[in-house]
């Protein structure tokens, strides 16, 4: 049975903020694996990216993934959860996921930190090369997405809304 909430999506897509107020409204857990991965590894995820490098950091929230066992709990993950499909088919296993989808612009906006905000960033890469590498790997692993019209420019309150409309919806078509 999946009775999880995984949410998916670009960094600065609002998954953490989204999955507290999501977990709240609907009384279940909270999980944010960037969190979690800072805890497991003492430091910040950009001190851990910057000492360990990328690859390493990869395989540590592939790792805080695999180890994540909750029931009732919206997940928060970070943004390159989807790289690791073991992960993401573990998370995925007992758990409805949600692609978050902001337009590139928004996020661009919303990422004026990117150097220090702990993103997996290839030497070179911007956050337009990060977005059109991993849509497609959202859309593979997303159970739902929302907003549905990319156009709409929601508060948080309304992607919040948007989401529990949309999952009400998935779990009828599950029935």
């Amino acid at each position: 049975m999946k009775n999880n909430i995984i949410l998916i999506g670009m960094p600065g897509a609002g998954k953490s903020t989204a999955g507290v107020i999501l977990a709240k409204t609907l009384g279940l857990g909270f999980v944010d694996t960037d969190i979690l991965i800072s805890k497991q590894c003492g430091m910040t995820l950009q001190k851990y990216i910057d000492t360990n490098g990328i690859v390493d950091f990869l395989k540590a929230e592939e790792r805080a993934a695999l180890t994540l066992d909750c029931e009732n709990t919206v997940i928060a993950t970070g943004g390159s959860m989807v790289l690791s499909d073991i992960a993401m088919q573990h998370l995925g296993s007992r758990s409805v996921t949600v692609f978050i989808d902001v337009p590139l612009a928004v996020l661009t906006r919303r990422l004026r930190n990117i150097k220090t905000r702990g993103i997996v960033l290839r030497p070179g890469q911007t956050i337009s090369g990060v977005y059109s590498e991993r849509q497609p790997l959202y859309r593979r692993y997303a159970d739902v997405t929302v907003p549905t019209d990319v156009r709409k420019r929601l508060t948080l309150e309304g992607i919040v809304a948007e989401i529990l409309v949309a999952l009400k919806k998935f779990c009828l078509e599950m029935e």
